[in-house]
């Protein structure tokens, strides 16, 4: 039976008691225009960014919390979702002595980060349909396993897991189970966000740089429990997110209709290209997706993606990837995009 979730048995001792550094804008927040700010060391004369940034981002986690229906002390912003997950690993797993449970084919910045952390790394594949295998990632964790990523919708292979295995590992599971929702805009999955309060060990991270288009100003979100959110908020750098990405989130984020009609455009593109590209000779299968992107097999992958390339199309050939032998992942671009891609490989033989 799994033991009642207790956040500091799971913590690094020198997470536990540490003092987060206290910035100027920390200590007051209040602005008005007719304030005098001499206390940041700031260039007194206006640039619209001459000032530090609100270290809280409350704005855009105001707005956020409007959005999903989450209280503003359960979000954190990061410096992209790679940030977020790299403060996880920092709260909560000892160097050279903890481990992480990951599940090839999966989004390779978990490994990456284990790596830059010194944390062991336990690697259980997913089966044949590309679903995680529960009982043998129950079977791989020990008294050292602290963190278990589940990407869903999964990234190379672009479906969503089943809920019920999910559940099962997150009820049963001794760590903390982080399920990392970037593509979630896509599926026709509920998002996690829905079970977060039935779950003290549930971590779940979603961006902005997918649905909504906002890959080059770098924000990730992370969605837990008032805890776990105090912990991260006090080891991430004081002014992580800058002001030019807060204004740009805000403005987007309060742009909701015109970001639900191009997910409905990227979507109505997927169900096209699927179509075309299970025509192509050279496409020997083209995988279910719940995403902005298609997983298929082709016939030589590697000949495929250079000949690609040399007609002006980057794809991602994912061939080293376990269960991934000869599949190239597509994103969805535009129409005309999409459209210049199948005329390509229609010519390929």
């Amino acid at each position: 039976m799994k033991q009642k979730f207790k956040i500091n048995n799971l913590l690094r001792e020198n997470i536990k008691n540490i003092k987060p550094y206290s910035s100027a804008r920390d200590e007051y927040q209040e602005v008005n225009t007719d304030m005098v700010f001499i206390d940041a060391n700031e260039n007194p004369f206006e640039t619209d960014v001459n000032r530090y940034p609100d270290p809280q981002q409350t704005k855009v986690k105001n707005v956020l919390s409007e959005l999903k229906g989450v209280p503003t002390n359960q979000i954190l912003l990061g410096n992209g979702s790679d940030e977020v997950l790299d403060l996880i690993f920092r709260a909560f797993c000892d160097p050279n002595k903890d481990n992480v449970i990951t599940l090839p084919p999966t989004y390779g910045m978990y490994n990456v980060l284990a790596n830059l952390n010194a944390i062991g790394i336990q690697e259980v594949l997913l089966n044949k349909d590309f679903e995680p295998n529960v009982e043998a990632i129950l079977n791989a964790q020990n008294k050292n396993s602290k963190l278990l990523f589940i990407c869903s919708p999964n990234n190379p292979t672009a479906n969503s897991f089943e809920a019920s295995k999910i559940e099962n590992l997150i009820k049963n599971f001794e760590g903390i189970v982080v399920v990392d929702e970037a593509y979630i805009d896509f599926s026709n999955e509920e998002s996690w966000l829905n079970r977060l309060n039935d779950f003290p060990n549930l971590i779940i991270t979603q961006t902005l740089s997918k649905a909504y288009g906002l890959a080059g100003i770098r924000l990730g979100i992370c969605y837990a429990s008032t805890e776990i959110i105090s912990v991260l908020n006090k080891i991430k750098p004081p002014y992580n997110i800058n002001q030019l990405t807060q204004n740009t989130a805000l403005e987007r984020l309060n742009s909701t209709q015109k970001v639900n009609n191009e997910i409905e455009e990227i979507l109505s593109e997927r169900n096209k290209l699927m179509d075309e590209l299970k025509t192509i000779s050279v496409v020997e299968n083209v995988y279910p997706s719940d995403a902005n992107f298609i997983l298929a097999k082709v016939d030589n992958a590697n000949k495929r993606y250079k000949e690609l390339v040399q007609k002006g199309v980057v794809v991602r050939n994912r061939t080293t990837q376990p269960l991934c032998e000869n599949c190239l992942r597509f994103t969805v671009g535009t129409k005309d995009e999409n459209q210049r891609l199948v005329k390509i490989l229609e010519k390929l033989n």
